[in-house]
């Protein structure tokens, strides 16, 4: 595995180190010494998969509150998507900002995402399939999120070729206040 860091502390993109043969290729999509090595949280305490059958489907940006934040493995394993994290630490030097990483089965990066992010995708294509590995698990009071196009981030979300499709509860968020 290859850690590429983020403009965000504690975000990182993960490429997989293939090895191959005439069968394929394997290759290892997690290790949670390198992942302490590195200062990260490798808890799995839940692993989630969401399918999503049209393109321009946006999902986030969601997170949840303490002490029952969250920290994220994202792969997209069917399709492509735009993946973001946004931070919302406040006592983070990029509060309020954003990185984003194209994320497709073609490419099979991860995204790790720390506590105290909010996340969320867009997808590129039809009939794409998500990934979760999550550190904490879901608990339904403490589940929060901000507006995919909240001008507190000022998300540069990619041009969609159709009508984007959004929850009600992902539109309706409030304005973040910082």
């Amino acid at each position: 595995m290859r850690f590429i860091e983020t403009p965000l502390p504690g975000a990182w993109i993960i490429e997989l180190d293939l090895l191959g043969d005439e069968r394929g290729w394997f290759a290892r999509t997690f290790d949670a010494d390198e992942f302490e090595a590195r200062g990260l949280d490798p808890t799995i305490a839940q692993c989630n998969a969401s399918f999503n059958a049209r393109q321009a489907t946006l999902r986030g940006m969601h997170y949840q509150a303490e002490p029952h934040g969250e920290s994220k493995l994202v792969r997209c394993v069917r399709g492509a998507i735009f993946d973001v994290a946004v931070d919302l630490r406040t006592d983070s030097p990029t509060r309020c900002r954003w990185h984003a990483v194209e994320l497709s089965a073609e490419n099979r990066r991860a995204f790790y995402i720390p506590a105290g992010l909010a996340h969320g995708f867009q997808t590129l294509t039809d009939d794409c399939e998500v990934l979760y590995q999550m550190g904490q698990r879901y608990v339904p009071d403490a589940a929060r999120g901000v507006r995919w196009d909240d001008p507190a981030f000022g998300i540069r979300w990619p041009e969609a070729e159709c009508e984007r499709i959004v929850s009600e509860k992902d539109r309706t968020y409030p304005d973040f206040l910082r």
